[in-house]
């Protein structure tokens, strides 16, 4: 079957399964997009750079590999702050939630 548009939308806003949700650092637990939101605009900066640095960045992995929605990936790979991460994830849910209404 063939994923509308709209479905799409639907399942990138969705909570992950339980095995899959992201552990921060600070022992948040994030289920949807919405909440990694939360938790980019609240959590401090040590705990932000524990996730994204030279060698890795989980928060790109946990879109990509998890949620699958490569295009946030992509941008979130290219973002160079905890900020402007913080800006893409909102905009990404306000797109979605346009096309998943």
């Amino acid at each position: 079957m063939i994923e509308t548009l709209k479905q799409k939308a639907q399942r990138l806003l969705s909570d992950v399964p339980g095995e899959y949700v992201f552990r921060s650092s600070n022992g948040h637990i994030l289920r949807n997009l919405k909440e990694l939101n939360e938790e980019l605009n609240t959590m401090s900066g040590e705990s932000y750079a524990t996730h994204v640095n030279k060698e890795k960045n989980d928060f790109t992995n946990w879109v990509r590999d998890v949620i699958r929605d490569e295009e946030l990936a992509r941008n979130l790979q290219k973002t160079p702050n905890q900020a402007q991460a913080a800006k893409m994830v909102s905009s990404r849910i306000t797109t979605l939630s346009k096309v998943a209404a």
